[in-house]
């Protein structure tokens, strides 16, 4: 049996994180009057590359960070699901247990909750699920592209899975996430939940998806990652633009697939028509650019080049809230996707070899991410820009944004024996300039190293 078809360990709590479980463990017992059974902890992840690409169906390289999702559970008789959390910004919600309504109009941080907790119902079936009380605890900086909001899905599935008395491999609950996270209305490509189960402390991981499979890759010595929140909110769920994203590179793919002949009803990620077609990524780039043309398409031009009407189109082709959306730029999105894949294995291959120079040649390439990130897939924001190019200025041998952008985090690598002097420089250049992100200085600009995966506590008594 690999790793990967293990259940997440159940483990005693290191002794390092004892005064944050002793703290989460008393303000359980102050809300409810008894001991929590056992805690869940899973992680946020920082994509060092390949952004936007898992749900076209290729492979990124993601790690795990030491911030996580912590909740600590226990059952109870009433029937219902009880959730607080330790941060007094976020009010209480509870639910019958038979009752579980996801708002994807306007989502609120228990529906991600709620989206973990109703994927596992639905995937074991559970008929008579137990009630719990629960407290959550989170350190992943919200709406920052660290993926809270996936950490947060993760860990309730594995609380849900652990409180019934079930058990479910790594890969499988981490595919089983990636599907039920569309109950709040997002259409991701299962990275964030696959590194959150199948991360191991110290290596980062070239994560393949159908079937979903993750290698270990060893990053370069002496350079140490760090990241630097912009402070410019996007929830993902919470407007169109991911799923802008995701449907123009269907149209590009489908587009592309009726000029070569294929069933293009059939084809909806860029990763399977270069499968199908049997050709290289730079023979995809190619074909990109001779098939669709640079200026935006409108709806109407794509219904007339596959032959469809705007409601057929609505059927085969869109998602709920893309409906409306007017112009599609195809060319851009899937130019940025062939090329964003074959960075990712260039990536790969350099940490393989570890040729002299890898750092800068890894550095060139995260940096040439955001680039195509920027002008391609303009999933970026001003600030981040900015960001980013202080944290070049200041010594990064490569920086980029990371998570779905449009705000969020930058990821820059920076020699080890220089990252204090670069923290203390984008400190002043970027947090020190605005009051409100100096006072959040402390959880947005941190370096970090590959973390673990998903896990289940229990209190040594």
């Amino acid at each position: 049996m690999t790793m990967a078809d293990t259940p997440p360990p159940v483990s005693l709590i290191p002794q390092g994180k004892m005064p944050r479980f002793s703290t989460l463990k008393e303000t359980f017992v102050a809300k409810y009057g008894t001991y929590p059974e056992f805690f869940v902890r899973a992680p946020g992840r920082v994509n060092l590359i390949g952004e936007h690409i898992d749900y076209c169906g290729y492979s990124v390289l993601p790690m795990a960070i030491e911030q996580d999702i912590v909740i600590a559970a226990a059952a109870n008789d009433s029937g219902k699901i009880v959730l607080s959390n330790t941060d007094s910004n976020f009010s209480e919600y509870s639910c019958a247990t038979d009752n579980i309504e996801i708002d994807k109009s306007k989502p609120l941080w228990f529906h991600y909750f709620l989206c973990g907790y109703k994927g596992v119902l639905e995937h074991l079936s559970l008929k008579n699920p137990k009630g719990m009380n629960l407290v959550l605890d989170g350190t992943v900086p919200r709406s920052a592209g660290l993926s809270s909001s996936s950490a947060l899905v993760c860990c309730a599935a594995l609380t849900t899975v652990h409180i019934n008395g079930q058990q479910m491999g790594k890969v499988e609950i981490a595919d089983m996430c990636a599907l039920c996270e569309q109950y709040i209305g997002t259409i991701g490509g299962g990275m964030d939940q696959a590194i959150c189960f199948l991360a191991e402390a110290g290596k980062a991981k070239l994560v393949e998806f159908n079937p979903l499979k993750a290698t270990n890759v060893s990053l370069p010595q002496g350079v140490v990652f760090v990241i630097s929140n912009s402070c410019v909110e996007m929830n993902k769920a919470a407007t169109s633009h991911f799923n802008i994203r995701v449907v123009e590179c269907r149209l590009a793919c489908q587009i592309m697939a009726k000029e070569k002949g294929l069933n293009w009803r059939e084809i909806k990620k860029l990763g399977d028509l270069q499968k199908t077609l049997g050709i290289t990524l730079e023979d995809a780039i190619k074909l990109t650019q001779s098939v669709l043309h640079p200026e935006p398409y409108s709806k109407e031009e794509v219904c007339n080049i596959l032959g469809v009407s705007a409601e057929e189109l609505a059927q085969t082709s869109l998602s709920q809230n893309t409906l409306t959306v007017a112009s599609f730029k195809l060319h851009d999105r899937a130019t940025h996707v062939y090329s964003e894949a074959k960075r990712v294995w260039d990536f790969k291959k350099i940490c393989d070899e570890q040729p002299h120079n890898a750092s800068e040649m890894l550095g060139q390439l995260m940096n040439d991410s955001h680039t195509s990130c920027r002008d391609l897939y303009e999933c970026s924001c001003p600030d981040l820009d900015h960001l980013v190019d202080l944290c070049i200025q200041s010594g990064a041998l490569g920086s980029r944004l990371t998570g779905a952008g449009w705000g969020g985090c930058a990821v820059s690598m920076v020699p080890a024996d220089c990252v204090q002097e670069f923290i203390t420089a984008i400190q002043q250049k970027y947090y020190a300039k605005d009051p409100a992100r100096e006072a959040r200085v402390k959880e947005s600009l941190f370096a970090t190293v590959p973390g673990s995966g998903a896990v289940i506590y229990k209190w040594d008594d």
